[in-house]
């Protein structure tokens, strides 16, 4: 709505609204802070009221046993209330941690790689860590310290000016000076936060870069000048954050100075009143038990407030945080939306229906469409056209990778969609690990029998630790070919009735482009649904039906009209 207001700290806004399913947990540690307030109010009067009547009254250790019973009885549950405060703001804390992170991690899923491919996956991986740990402090501490922070002072402030008027105006005159600094501080911590996370974020993009291409620096000679770069990206970095650390030892000192001085106020006036220096307002009627009470209480009515401002620095992180995870979770809001829908049960698994589809990539004209297209299930269909046609961008859309402009793609999920593009993703771990990423529970039979259907079985055979040889990221370890099979051999293992490939020889020699494409015909062979994008004549001699795109539209042709097309492409 156009005539909506925006919230002034959009930041602050989205922080509020997660504590809207950890509101039990919040409400027990406040609860039990109040309690341990009130224990410890109770075990300062206990202990004023035993320290009068030993000193004024000469009373024995019989006749204040009960007081003595009070304070132990104050103690147990002050220390079980504060228990009780720490767990549940733990548990709060946690709570949120893992609903942020499983929307971060749906929000992901829902861009796809796509939309995710102008950021790093360094930076993705520290929102995913850093930014959401950022958050646990203020959700486990602060917001909990902050009603206990306006509570506890004001139940104390009362019992004080029941005592004496006089003190009670002292310590309400020096309470609002800790927020104001509190707050002036805490604007400055935050921004300087906001800049520690933006700059680690750099820095594990820039360290994770430089650690990919080491090879390929050392062959020209630039070693020495990334480990500079990485260093001075390192020392910004931490001088970004011993900033943030002055700021938060500034904050704790300032508040403390304030803090002392108030008591030592509080303290000299009930001196004073009790020597009889002092005989303005209730000063005359001081005595010990209600000194020693007003001075026992003068420090805990501020501790809950210096308390507070130990934790403040954890509402500067967690703001600092959420202005990152809330960009990320927005990000292509207005564009984003389910690209597939699952319609009634006329649609079978593996059928592709695809109606007026229209795509446009940003700064760029439209890239397809209007197009339609049905692909039954069962039916292996080939597109072909030059590079930058759009062949992939079709794949794409049918994978759910990026939303139509206009139109509705329509394809039956389940139980899965495999993808197979020019590079597949291995991830460090055994040859079996990387095979279970799409069938956890396979045994080594079944992820034998799909290594032998995609031609590798006699490298399998081949290596020394079978099923447990060990695999680098990015297939170090295996050459182009083998890691195109081995994603061909999970494609065999999953049970994905809808099979999109991308250009799946390109850039092979020819054997194992001839191995690659006798794992193809197996896979068709098998009754599952393929839609191959390719340049290569004999992956379009196994489709059904071959389609060409031109400016944007999809064309029924056939494999002996687009041959010669196809051997003119580089």
């Amino acid at each position: 709505m156009s005539g909506a207001r925006r919230p002034s700290n959009p930041s602050r806004a989205w922080l509020d609204r997660q504590t809207a399913t950890v509101r039990i947990w919040y409400r027990g540690a406040v609860g039990c802070g109040l309690a341990a307030g009130v224990a410890t109010l109770i075990q300062m009067g206990a202990l004023a009221w035993v320290v009068d009547r030993v000193v004024s009254d000469r009373a024995t250790l019989a006749q204040v046993a009960g007081g003595l019973a009070l304070i132990v009885a104050a103690i147990v549950v002050r220390a079980l209330a504060q228990w009780g405060q720490e767990s549940c703001g733990q548990e709060c804390g946690l709570r949120v941690r893992r609903q942020v992170r499983a929307r971060l991690l749906a929000r992901l899923h829902e861009l796809g790689p796509v939309r995710l491919a102008s950021r790093h996956s360094a930076g993705l991986a520290s929102q995913l860590v850093d930014q959401v740990e950022a958050l646990e402090g203020y959700y486990s501490r602060f917001l909990p310290q902050m009603v206990l922070a306006a509570a506890i002072p004001l139940i104390y402030l009362v019992v004080v000016f029941w005592l004496n008027w006089l003190a009670a105006i002292w310590l309400l005159i020096a309470a609002p000076l800790i927020p104001l600094f509190m707050a002036l501080i805490g604007m400055g911590a935050q921004r300087l936060n906001e800049a520690q996370f933006q700059a680690v974020t750099r820095l594990s993009g820039h360290f994770l870069d430089r650690v990919r291409g080491i090879a390929t620096l050392q062959l020209f000679g630039l070693g020495e000048r990334s480990i500079a770069e990485v260093g001075e990206v390192a020392h910004d970095y931490r001088r970004r954050s011993l900033k943030t650390l002055r700021v938060a030892f500034l904050s704790s000192a300032v508040l403390e100075f304030f803090a002392a001085v108030s008591v030592a106020v509080v303290a000299i006036y009930i001196g004073f009143g009790l020597l009889g220096y002092i005989d303005y307002g209730p000063a005359e009627q001081l005595d010990l038990f209600s000194g020693l009470f007003i001075l026992l209480l003068a420090p805990e009515f501020f501790q809950p407030l210096r308390t507070l401002s130990q934790h403040y620095h954890d509402r500067a992180s967690a703001l600092g945080a959420a202005e990152g995870l809330v960009e990320l979770l927005d990000a292509g809001a207005e564009t984003v939306q389910p690209a597939h829908e699952t319609p009634d049960s006329s649609l079978e698994t593996g059928e592709i229906r695809l109606a007026d589809v229209e795509l446009s990539h940003a700064g760029r004209e439209r890239i397809l469409g209007p197009l339609s297209l049905t692909v039954t299930p069962g039916e292996v269909v080939a597109l072909v056209g030059p590079s930058g046609s759009g062949k992939s961008s079709l794949l794409q859309l049918i994978a759910g990778f990026v939303a139509p402009d206009r139109g509705r793609v329509m394809v039956r999920r389940d139980p899965a969609i495999a993808w197979l593009d020019q590079r597949p993703l291995i991830i460090q771990g055994t040859l079996a690990e990387n095979l279970r990423l799409v069938a956890l529970d396979a045994d080594d039979a079944a992820l034998t029998r799909a290594l032998e259907q995609a031609g590798l079985g006699d490298w399998l055979a081949a290596a020394p630790a079978g099923l447990e040889t060990p695999l680098g990221e990015r297939g170090v370890g295996l050459s182009g070919g083998e890691g195109q099979r081995l994603a061909l051999a999970r494609i065999f293992l999953s049970p994905a009735p809808l099979v999109l490939l991308d250009e799946p020889t390109a850039a092979l020699d020819p054997e194992t482009e001839r191995r690659v494409i006798a794992g193809l015909a197996r896979l068709a062979a098998s009754g599952r649904t393929l839609v191959m994008a390719t340049h290569h004549p004999a992956v379009m001699a196994m489709a059904h039906t071959v389609y060409a795109i031109e400016n944007g539209q999809l064309k029924r042709t056939s494999r002996a009209e687009v041959a010669p097309r196809v051997e003119m492409e580089p």
